[in-house]
């Protein structure tokens, strides 16, 4: 065997060595499986695709930043009414997309900021319904197609607010309002309130057990509840004594305590096998302090009655404007600042053509 010869061949067994450490790497990460075609392609001339040839050098692999993660698909929005924007919906305003005006889309959610504040690759795509509950989330409201069948593996974000409608908050502040002034019906649903919040855990698991089946690379930002009184209440305020804002408080914080719970423990499972994406929970309890209801600059409405037809208005008790837009700074600042661990997803170079993937 010749020098040049003997020379080739010992380049090559380097390069095949550097293929299987940088492997062994993309395996520990939890990389794509595609990957791994690529790099031996890159490496070694096998297993090359059609449309690529083997350039003879390794590719440059880079970990993605938070941020480069989010971006690197498309933005999908779901949830309830927190994140559709039935606080400030407005049936004369056009329409954001078909069954806009059933599940009350609006152009003042949180929703809009944050896909204008970002170039996501794919794009973004608002389907947040007001009053979904988790099983809405899979079986669909109004005759619209479910709003997990709107999530696909090209999603790189994914928000969502979700559990309020599965503890009946709606028909629980009902029965908090609409009582005589010195009852004590409102605070007397507590073990049936409690009752429903327990059961949550499941139905959130199945939930976000789906959202990563569907878009195993995304990051999952799951956002809390406010808490819709002052911690410490003044006075009473729409026909809610002291005592029941801070009954209607403590119910806020169970409920998000286990979102939270259940987004922390997937998260976890995720770190321990090495997975892409995440599952993140932003808490938004404090969110609105000194904007409460009864505040006099609020971030959630008061009681709105329509006065012609004597029923509550659906924007009662939901973000104003200026509650969707602390919302989006919340959410932005978690996109930039990611799930307080390093992400698994990683973006893969080919150096002699210039190709990129994720």
């Amino acid at each position: 065997m010749g020098e040049a010869s003997l020379n080739g061949t010992k380049g090559k067994i380097v390069q095949i060595a550097a293929a299987a450490l940088l492997g062994a790497a993309l395996a520990l990460a939890g990389a794509p499986l595609g990957l791994y075609t690529a790099l031996a392609c890159a490496a070694v001339g096998a297993g090359c695709p059609a449309n690529l040839p083997a350039p003879g050098r390794l590719p440059v692999l880079t970990r993605l930043s938070p941020v480069q993660a989010a971006q690197s698909g498309t933005y999908v929005a779901l949830g309830d009414s927190y994140s559709s924007g039935e606080g400030v919906y407005d049936r004369a305003a056009r329409p954001i997309n078909t069954g806009a005006d059933r599940c009350h889309r609006s152009p003042g959610s949180y929703v809009p900021l944050v896909a204008g504040a970002h170039r996501f690759g794919g794009g973004s795509a608002f389907w947040a319904c007001s009053g979904a509950t988790t099983r809405q989330l899979f079986s669909g409201q109004y005759g619209q197609q479910p709003q997990m069948e709107r999530v696909g593996a090209a999603a790189s974000l994914v928000t969502l607010s979700i559990g309020g409608n599965d503890a009946g908050f709606t028909s629980v502040l009902t029965g908090c309002i609409v009582k005589l002034p010195w009852s004590s019906a409102c605070v007397e649903q507590q073990s049936e309130v409690a009752e429903r919040i327990a059961g949550l855990r499941p139905s959130m698991t199945k939930v976000l057990r789906e959202l990563r089946s569907r878009a195993p690379n995304a990051r999952i930002i799951v956002l809390g509840y406010p808490r819709p009184f002052p911690a410490a209440p003044p006075e009473g305020v729409d026909n809610l004594t002291v005592q029941d804002q801070r009954w209607l408080n403590g119910m806020t914080r169970q409920l998000n305590d286990v979102v939270a719970r259940v987004a922390g423990e997937f998260d976890r499972e995720i770190v321990a096998f090495g997975g892409t994406g995440s599952v993140e929970y932003v808490d938004a309890y404090d969110a609105f302090a000194g904007h409460e209801v009864g505040r006099p600059d609020p971030y959630v409405n008061g009681l709105a009655l329509n006065l012609d037809e004597f029923v509550v208005n659906s924007r009662s008790f939901h973000p104003t404007g200026a509650g969707y837009r602390r919302f989006a700074e919340l959410i932005n600042a978690r996109i930039a600042a990611g799930p307080g661990r390093p992400m698994n997803n990683f973006h893969l170079t080919t150096p002699s053509t210039g190709d990129s993937r994720f």
